[in-house]
């Protein structure tokens, strides 16, 4: 069986991710983080969803690292309490206020590390697999292809045996639809309800405290619009209902193109 290493925050895409090598008969081990985010229901959901995963045969080793204290350290909208969570098209240069420095670094560090570990205890090939794609090249230089080259490339050197792990970015040149549309395609090769898996998902950077999203930040607008495009309604529920809150993305998507 192959083996896999994932990064799985609880979010669209890496969920998404996660059903990707399932369907392709990988053995996965999970890791997620605690960074101090203020979406932290995106844990809830995925521990949801990793329930539903094991009754339906397919388990999932999973481990949550707690690295709170990038709450305290650093400067962002998504883990800084002095700083609110801007609104707006998902390309819009004040979603910058979004990005956690150097969080991908610190997450691939982590996850390779793992890889690594498996590999050499489990004398086998590991693919470590992240959920970045197209969408988030804009605002999120971490989520880059040459991003990624290079992180590989410092790995190889800084580790003895790395030529047993290899870099797995299925969605790097798509964006939320792809990940969608190849969700969906999965599931009904696993024998799973799309619908539930992405119910179980949490997105926005500013669901209210039952659990909603508002519909309104960078990342909500991204998702609505891949809901929009695949021709259905997103499970997730919103503050104002799905009418209001896809409304208003397509008319933020329809500035913004006519602002660029």
């Amino acid at each position: 069986m192959k083996r896999a290493v994932l990064s799985l925050s609880g979010g669209m895409d890496s969920t998404g991710l996660l059903i990707n090598f399932l369907a392709n008969d990988y053995k996965v081990s999970a890791l997620s983080f605690d960074y101090g985010q203020k979406h932290k229901l995106e844990l809830e959901r995925l521990s949801d969803n990793l329930a539903y995963l094991k009754e339906n045969g397919y388990e999932v080793e999973h481990t949550v690292l707690d690295v709170s204290q990038i709450g305290n350290l650093y400067n962002s909208a998504l883990v800084s309490s002095d700083t609110d969570v801007p609104e707006g098209f998902y390309e819009q240069e004040n979603m910058k206020l979004t990005v956690v420095p150097n969080r991908n670094m610190i997450f691939f560090s982590m996850i390779a590390g793992y890889a690594l570990s498996i590999a050499t205890k489990e004398n086998c090939q590991v693919d470590i697999g992240l959920g970045v794609h197209s969408g988030d090249h804009a605002i999120y230089p971490d989520c880059r292809p040459e991003f990624y080259v290079e992180a590989m490339n410092a790995f190889k050197v800084g580790n003895w045996d790395s030529d047993l792990v290899s870099l797995k970015l299925p969605y790097l040149n798509g964006d939320k639809f792809t990940i969608l549309q190849d969700t969906d395609a999965n599931c009904v090769k696993l024998n799973l309800d799309f619908n539930t898996v992405l119910k179980n998902t949490n997105t926005s950077y500013a669901p209210d405290e039952k659990g909603r999203a508002s519909g309104k930040t960078g990342s909500d607008v991204e998702r609505i619009l891949a809901f929009w495009q695949l021709g259905t309604q997103d499970p997730v529920e919103y503050v104002g209902g799905w009418d209001e809150v896809l409304e208003n993305a397509l008319k933020l998507q329809q500035e913004f193109q006519e602002n660029k």
